[in-house]
């Protein structure tokens, strides 16, 4: 890998996103590298890599979080990642709720020989689990986390989503607008709630009821109750993720409203949950996948000194995608 990269003129990295088909590298780049990799007869061989780099590569995946479907994907990801890089992954899980491990249970992984860690949300911004790991100074990978210093953070513009869906619901027509917080520990939940206002704003005449969550089924289906017990009720409710939308979904049922028909729902991630009831959610589509992966990449080049371009690495904003099904529609 490294042969090829000298070839083509680019970092390791670069090259180990062409094989894997992961996002962050521009058309002609990739054409370059994929040439080099032709005119050098390069072949991944993931037994030999494992040979070369398993010290280097044990890494440790601390999780956490309430949603089950958004846990599928993310370790998917990082699973898959480790596969091509003969990578070995040691799990720690936290508690119930994004409870983060014990002391003693993050001390024990760090006794493990791990190289760097990856940190799933609500994790990568909670206090008690980065004073453990900094003290350690281990390299750090947080995936849907902001600005967490000395850490890699891997997430897309939650503001930016957020702000889409929602000028999408009032152009389709809705003045009274329902939304769901996520986790208020995490940063991504006050991003997408700015992105919500932000829309709001721009528009006339909106009326907004807020109810708070925690990202769990349970919490949705709370909040759902509060908002559809408002006066005027929300003609529209836009959650903070899928599975909270699909409490909102499960509520309105419960009460005989029909989606969309008179209720609108909208949800945040693309998990399976968004497919797995009637009607389909309309939803913003946030690579989970793709986002451990990348975290996973990024955190094995630093280990391995591949990167050397700090800045670059420190933050990565991967695309999100507005998916729209049948859970929406006019007033």
């Amino acid at each position: 890998m490294v042969d090829v990269a000298a070839a083509a003129g680019v970092s390791p990295m670069t090259v180990s996103r062409v094989i894997n088909a992961r996002p962050g590298v521009g058309p002609d780049t990739r054409l370059v590298v994929t040439e080099a990799i032709h005119r050098l007869g390069y072949t991944p061989n993931v037994a030999a890599r494992s040979l070369v780099t398993s010290a280097e590569l044990r890494i440790g995946v601390i999780y956490s979080n309430p949603s089950a479907a958004f846990m599928s994907e993310f370790l998917t990801g990082v699973y898959e990642e480790a596969s091509t890089r003969g990578a070995r992954l040691i799990l720690l899980r936290g508690g119930e709720g994004g409870r983060p491990p014990q002391d003693a249970e993050l001390k024990n992984l760090i006794a493990a020989g791990v190289r760097g860690v990856i940190l799933a949300p609500p994790l990568g911004e909670s206090s008690t689990v980065l004073r453990v790991l900094r003290k350690a100074r281990l390299p750090l990978a947080a995936v849907g986390a902001y600005g967490v210093a000395g850490a890699i953070c891997v997430r897309i513009d939650d503001r930016r989503a957020a702000y889409e869906m929602t000028r999408d619901l009032i152009a389709e027509g809705h003045r009274r607008l329902g939304f769901i917080l996520g986790n208020p520990d995490q940063a991504a939940s006050a991003e997408r709630l700015a992105g919500f206002y932000a829309a709001v704003r721009e528009a006339d005449d909106v009326q907004t009821t807020i109810a708070q969550g925690d990202f769990s089924f349970t919490s949705g289906l709370a909040a759902a109750e509060l908002l559809l017990d408002a006066s005027p009720a929300p003609t529209a409710i836009f959650a903070s993720n899928d599975d909270m939308a699909a409490a909102v979904v499960s509520v309105a049922h419960r009460r005989h409203l029909d989606v969309p028909g008179a209720l609108t729902v909208a949800g945040f991630d693309d998990t399976a949950a968004a497919v797995t009831l009637w009607p389909p959610l309309t939803t913003v589509r946030q690579p989970v996948r793709e986002l451990a992966a990348e975290a996973l990449g990024l955190l094995a080049a630093q280990i391995s000194g591949a990167e050397t371009h700090l800045a670059d690495r420190r933050d990565r904003v991967l695309d999100h995608q507005l998916v729209r099904r049948l859970s929406t529609s006019p007033p």
